[in-house]
């Protein structure tokens, strides 16, 4: 999908040469706004004197070959307050009436909007998201004939970052929803390496792919005891993006990659088990970031890493009962085999502390039962660091994609206490995310930590079903503010863009 950025008035709209225009209007706007003398003031006062349009969120009027407008199409919505989310809403309305024509180029104009933080990034995030078609193994589904989507506002210089970040983080959520949407046979540990692979290929992005005899020699025993039952091999992956300062110390994001998850030994029921495709989402929001940063290239450090396996049913799998010792050196009961994410994770977040890093971040598909507490509304935050809790909430918020805060109490711990290892991998039912997340910071000791459960929130279920791209919007904007910090601190040097204009 191309996005472009222009001012454009309604009186230029009028004009423009596209093939459709939605155009988006707040309550109260008064029917002598700006561009009143235009075809498109007049059709929307009009519109609103005979009750025709409404400027409540989404209430949408559709005109065909309007004399005086050059699109073909114009498609009036209502945006209610014009704040961030009613643009969002108002945009995917717009475009749902525009997806199934053979429109190839559309005009969002914005232009009438009082101005307010986070409309053009709601714009470009809707516009991508609703007109989104999973082809990969259906070819014959039918994918939008839109290419282009050109923004409209009032003034173009003071959305030039917001735009900046928006595009790239439409392009990482499509390339997270590409491959958390394929199904397991499409998307093995050794498709998703590749993937990675290709990433790193437009010259920001190094990656590195460690196959079984490297994480053995790592002393990865926990990842090792997940993987052991899939003919499918395991691949840990390794990704760079230096952006800052080679002294700069990086972020680090560690990305679940269970590319299929039927529970192991301790086997899910059938009912919707091909919905544990999307247990690599947290890897895919990793790789989904990945290319944002390389399309974006903020002046900031980050490593990626992703422990990708399979968790299957063989006569080689793991045991409940059975006892790994982790790359840390601590051991593990596995009392149940489905709750295998923390066991990959746990090794790659000791994997991290080579780097030194700034903060380690893991996103994750881990629990069931932080989508009994949040839903799918907001991602579950879990940290210890205040600073972090607040920088990671605030870029939630400023790119609509949110997060809550969720405790991590030291009592919570209790129940992984056991006689036959240092910790056991479950606690029982009872605050089950929180358990699970007080599990993964046994290994984060010497590090800035946060852990973000998207298991409620990385993919919709039922008619929707389908891959969300959450969290990379939130991880982009995090990183964007997390360079902007660093430049306040001190100025990169040395760094790959040290010569580009620094965005963010």
């Amino acid at each position: 999908m191309n996005f472009e950025l222009k001012a454009l008035s309604l009186t230029q709209a009028d004009k423009s040469a596209i093939d459709a225009l939605i155009v988006l209007v707040a309550d109260g706007l008064a029917s002598n706004a700006s561009g009143a003398g235009s075809t498109l003031a007049k059709l929307i006062a009009q519109a609103r004197s005979v009750g025709d349009f409404e400027t409540g969120v989404g209430s949408s009027l559709v005109a065909y070959r309007v004399d005086g407008v050059k699109a073909s199409r114009v498609v009036l919505v209502g945006a209610g307050d014009a704040s961030a989310g009613s643009v969002r809403r108002a945009v995917v309305a717009g475009m749902g009436h525009l997806k199934a024509t053979k429109t190839k180029k559309v005009g969002v104009v914005l232009s009438l909007l009082p101005e307010k933080t986070g409309q053009v990034r709601a714009a470009v995030m809707a516009s991508a998201d609703a007109l989104y078609t999973f082809t990969t193994t259906k070819p014959s589904a039918k994918a939008s004939h839109v290419s282009a989507v050109q923004i409209g506002v009032a003034d173009e210089k003071s959305v030039l970052n917001e735009f900046a970040v928006a595009r790239a983080a439409a392009a990482g959520v499509a390339f997270a929803k590409e491959w958390a949407n394929r199904p397991a046979n499409h998307a093995t540990p050794t498709m998703l390496a590749n993937a990675a692979s290709k990433i790193g290929r437009k010259g920001v992005v190094k990656t590195t792919v460690l196959g079984h005899k490297e994480v053995t020699a790592l002393g990865m025993g926990a990842f090792l005891a997940v993987a052991q039952g899939s003919p499918e091999p395991l691949r840990f992956i390794v990704m760079n993006y230096q952006g800052g300062a080679k002294s700069s110390a990086p972020v680090v994001l560690v990305g679940k990659g269970i590319t299929f998850d039927t529970g192991g030994i301790s086997i899910k029921p059938a009912s919707e088990m091909d919905e544990m495709k999307y247990d690599m989402g947290g890897a895919a929001s990793v790789l989904g970031t990945f290319v944002a940063l390389a399309e974006l290239q903020p002046a900031i450090n980050v490593v990626g890493l992703i422990p990708a396996c399979e968790n299957m049913p063989d006569g080689l799998s793991v045991k409940p009962g059975d006892v790994v010792t982790s790359m840390s050196g601590q051991t593990i009961e596995i009392l149940n085999t489905d709750a295998e994410g923390r066991l990959v994770l746990c090794d790659a977040l000791t994997y991290a502390e080579r780097f030194k890093p700034r903060c380690v971040i893991d996103i994750a598909t881990l629990t069931g039962a932080c989508v009994i507490a949040l839903g799918g509304v907001r991602s579950g935050l879990f940290t210890e660091s205040e600073p972090l809790a607040q920088s990671l909430s605030a870029a939630g918020d400023v790119s609509l994609d949110l997060c809550w805060r969720m405790p991590l109490d030291d009592e919570y711990a209790e129940g992984l206490k056991t006689s036959f290892a240092d910790m056991a991998n479950v606690a029982g039912r009872a605050g089950g995310s929180i358990t699970a997340a007080k599990f993964l910071q046994k290994f984060t000791k010497n590090m800035h930590w946060a852990h973000l459960d998207v298991a409620g929130t990385a993919w919709k279920s039922g008619a929707a079903k389908g891959a969300t791209g959450r969290p990379v919007p939130l991880l982009l904007q995090y990183l964007v503010d997390e360079a902007q910090t660093l430049r306040a601190e001190k100025p990169a040097k040395g760094g790959a863009n040290s010569k580009k204009k620094k965005v963010g």
